[in-house]
């Protein structure tokens, strides 16, 4: 799923939990991904690394059809600007990326001059 989730995508959040520090980072992906349970860290199944997730409370239902609940997960790839700051990222940020300063329970996620430009360049564009 793309950066584009709803606060009713969200509606069950309870608590999202940061496995790294996100104040380093210019951005994360972030995505959707269907999880047996809603109050563990999630299994991983992509490149990369997962930096974040989040629980659910006590209220959310798992879909009725797969059993499984539809959580937030926060990642990055090999080849993001935190790992090659000079590459396919050094500017721009891939469609799912949000400034993770923006990110709480329930609250989606933002595109910020940070994320979508880098840091350098918001350090050097400033007044």
């Amino acid at each position: 799923m793309s950066s584009l989730l709803t606060e009713s995508d969200l509606i069950h959040e309870k608590e999202v939990v940061w496995l790294e520090n996100p104040s380093g980072l210019d951005y994360v992906r972030q995505a959707l991904d269907k999880t047996k349970r809603r109050n563990t860290k999630p299994p991983y199944v992509r490149d990369g690394r997962m930096v974040g997730y989040a629980m659910l409370d006590e209220d959310a239902s798992p879909d009725p059809d797969s059993g499984l609940y539809k959580r937030r997960v926060f990642f990055l790839l090999p080849h993001d600007r935190d790992s090659l700051p000079d590459g396919l990222y050094r500017e721009g940020a891939p469609g799912e990326a949000v400034d993770p300063r923006t990110i709480a329970p329930r609250e989606p996620g933002a595109k910020t001059p940070r994320s979508q430009s880098g840091s350098v360049v918001v350090a050097t564009s400033a007044p």
